[in-house]
Order: C-alpha cells, then structure tokens, then sequence
C-alpha cells in the first residue's frame, strides 16, 4: 500500500510503499522498489524516509527470543522497543547499558543509529553493547556480525542507517542494577562556563549528566540552564515499588505551533527559576529520569501542521566553550530558541560503527519549530559555525544539511558506500550523496 509518510519530526513528507515485516525469517519483497527497513519512526528527519520507494515496517518483528538472567544477555527481533526490554529484565536486576531520551525506539533502529544517553563519557555508544546480530540482504543471504564474525558489516551496520540490510534479530549485553531508582543532584549553572565546570567535576564519579539551557536569553545569562548528575540507587530510601506509569497525551495538532518566541521566553525563565537552591538532591523512578517526554503521548503535535526540525551537533573539546557560546548567541539572536535545549559531553570511549555520530566533545541538541526560509537560514548559519569548528551534526535527527557538510562530517561515508545493499536506499541517503 502506498502511504504518505513523515518522521517524528513531521518534516519532511514522503510518498512511500509500507510493507510489515512480521516473520524473520521470511525473505525480503522481490518488488523493483528501493526499500529500506523502518522501525518505530522515531527519527527526526528524513534517514527513517524512502521518499519514492519501499518502507519494510520492522516493528511487528517484536518477540524475545532469549534472556539469561544470570549473564544480562538479551536475545530478541530488531522491532523489539527499548520499553519491552525495561518492563522484561528491570525487576530482574538488569537495565539497558545505554538509552536515548525515549524508550519507544526499537532494537534495530539503536544500532542502525548507534544511539547514545547521558552517560556517554563512560560508556560510549549503544553498538559497544551489541554481541551480534543477523543481517539478511535483498539476495536472501544472511550474516551473523560480531566483532569477530564479518567484522567489517559489524562495523558498517552500527551508525549505517539502515543502509546494509535488514537486521531480523540482535544479541545485546545489559548491566547490573539494583532496582528502577536514580540519585543524584541538580544544580542551576549561570551561564555556558558554568555547565562545563560542573561537567569536569561530576564525569569521574556520576555515570548520568546532562543540561538543560535557556537558548534564549543573552548577555551575561547567555546559556544559563539545569544541570542534573545521577547514579542508579541501590535502593529507594522509603522502599517504595516501582513508580506506576501515568501517560498524558496532546490530544490534537494546532492550526499553529505553540512554540513562539513569547512562550518559549516564558516557559525557559519560569523553567530556570523553578529551582530556587543553587542545588538540590533527588530520588526519583528512571522513567522520568531518562524519558520526560515520554510521559506526554504525541508531544510532536504542539509544533503544529508544519512540524519541527531537531538540530544536534558535536564539536571538539579545544573548540567546546567558544563554539558553543557562538551558537547559542546565534540563536538567541534569531528569535527562534527551542525550549528542548539538551547540553552534554562525549568522551572518549570510541564508537564501533563507520558512521557513528558520537566522538569526543561537547553537543547540543535543539527542536526549532518549522517556519520555513527562516528556519532553513538558521540551521546553515549553525552549520557553517560547527563545520568550522570541526565538529558534525547528527543524521538521525537531520532534515536539511548539506551533500558537502556530510561529507566533512563523515569522512568514512565513501568507504561505508561499498557496503550498501543494491536494493537499499533513503531519503537522506540520496539527499546527501547524490
């Protein structure tokens, strides 16, 4: 069936075939369409779109396959989500080893992004934790990919976008936690050299950290915002079961985006200044801890009929501070802030795939409503300051950059390019190569 199409972020739109996929072991469709695996479409931009072609929907794949409970290996379909594994293995002792900000992504859409969390600087990426997966191409062969076994598609699948194949099954290790609580503090910084001195002190001895900043203001709050620091908790200090999961939900899209610059400059005062203590100390459920949004069924739809375009980049340490306060200034500038401000650190530890987004430095990551032109303008002016930096920009959460920028950003795409199935392609693909 033809269908029109469109990711999390609403734009852009895309005339595509959806076929459901609900039998691993079935082979791929023998139609002429280019295809391309889709999960639960939670990407921002147009990587999960094949704009023309065939969208082989992965989710119904959605069965556990194997669990050993003593060693934390999960074995499970790629259209398994994050939220099946918690609600399996977390009253066992167990927790993902990394997580994005939503658990309603599948298994095979995290490698396909190698997606990263909030504890980065010590884990590194989601691929870091896969022990192998099946790979079934568009001839019908199929390859089991570990770090041992076929190496290169191992490396060329995690971060590929879903370019290689179609990954039917996955094999990850999880980690040891004690029960579903976090601990840890939450201090309100003053501005951009704030945050970085609050990282530098808190990346040893916390696993979790990320900021919120007011992209707003200016001048001497220039990138004032709520830093949180957290450990999994041995346990709740009142010994109180798991927190009981309680959804709203918008109910409809508005002719127009509720995200002005009036509301946004209201909400981030009030959302800064919530906190009154410099620093405060909390025990909380890890589902609003990791996932706040989640909590608010179809949130995308208060950016209204045109959507949103989510930003994120990553810039070197050497140009962290200065980089960062030259974006934040630019934004603040134009009117268009975003009230979804995320600022955190990557460390070290390197990514396994040839086209991970993750590498040492600090990034940002922004939600603009979609106001055309002038949102356009605004994204190249950001990326023209963060290719200049020697920094990247995140393919799971782009809509516009440029075939050039890609290419600075991703070095390794003309090596990646040989490992395309023939019959793969997207949206994003075409846009940045083509």
């Amino acid at each position: 069936m033809s269908k029109v199409g469109q990711s999390w972020g609403r734009y852009p739109q895309a005339n595509q075939t959806v076929v459901a996929l609900a039998d691993r072991h079935a082979t791929l469709p023998t139609l002429p369409d280019l295809m391309l695996p889709h999960g639960n479409g939670r990407s921002y931009g147009d990587s999960c779109l094949n704009d023309g072609g065939m969208l082989l929907h992965a989710r119904p794949m959605d069965r556990f396959i194997a669990f050993d409970a003593q060693m934390g290996v999960l074995e499970c379909e790629a259209g398994v989500l994050f939220s099946d594994i918690l609600d399996l293995v977390v009253p066992q002792g167990w927790f993902l080893p990394v997580t994005p900000g939503t658990k309603f992504v599948t298994v095979g859409g995290a490698i396909a992004n190698d997606v990263h969390g909030k504890n980065h600087h010590k884990a590194g990426t989601f691929g870091r934790y896969v022990v192998e997966f099946e790979l079934l191409r568009s001839d019908g062969s199929r390859r089991l990919c570990s770090p041992e076994q076929h190496p290169e598609w191992f490396a060329a699948t995690i971060g590929g976008l879903g370019l290689t194949g179609l990954i039917t099954r996955a094999k990850i290790q999880l980690r040891r936690v004690a029960g579903p609580w976090m601990s840890g503090e939450v201090y309100r910084f003053a501005d951009l050299p704030g945050f970085f001195r609050l990282s530098q002190e808190s990346d040893r001895d916390y696993e979790y950290t990320v900021a919120w900043i007011d992209c707003v203001s200016q001048g001497k709050a220039l990138g004032r915002g709520i830093f949180t620091r957290a450990n999994h908790a041995p346990s709740h200090p009142d010994g109180r079961p798991n927190a009981p999961s309680r959804r709203l939900r918008v109910p409809l899209t508005p002719p127009v985006s509720l995200i002005n610059p009036l509301s946004l400059r209201a909400f981030n005062a009030l959302y800064y200044h919530r906190q009154r203590e410099s620093v405060s100390h909390i025990t909380m459920h890890y589902e609003p801890h990791f996932y706040p949004l989640d909590g608010i069924g179809d949130w995308n739809r208060i950016y209204g009929p045109s959507g949103f375009m989510q930003y994120q980049c990553v810039v070197p340490p050497s140009e962290s501070l200065g980089c960062m306060e030259s974006l934040v200034r630019t934004i603040a500038a134009s009117g268009q802030g975003s009230f979804l401000a995320v600022l955190k650190q990557f460390g070290d530890v390197p990514s396994p795939g040839m086209l991970s987004f993750p590498r040492p430095g600090t990034t940002l990551a922004l939600d603009f409503p979609n106001r055309g032109g002038s949102t356009l303008a605004l994204l190249n002016r950001l990326d023209d300051i963060v290719a200049a930096a020697g920094g990247a920009v995140y393919p799971a959460k782009d809509a516009r950059m440029s075939a050039t920028y890609f290419k600075q950003y991703f070095p390794a795409w003309e090596s990646f390019s040989h490992y395309i199935d023939p019959k793969f392609s997207s949206s994003f693909w075409r846009r940045v190569t083509e």
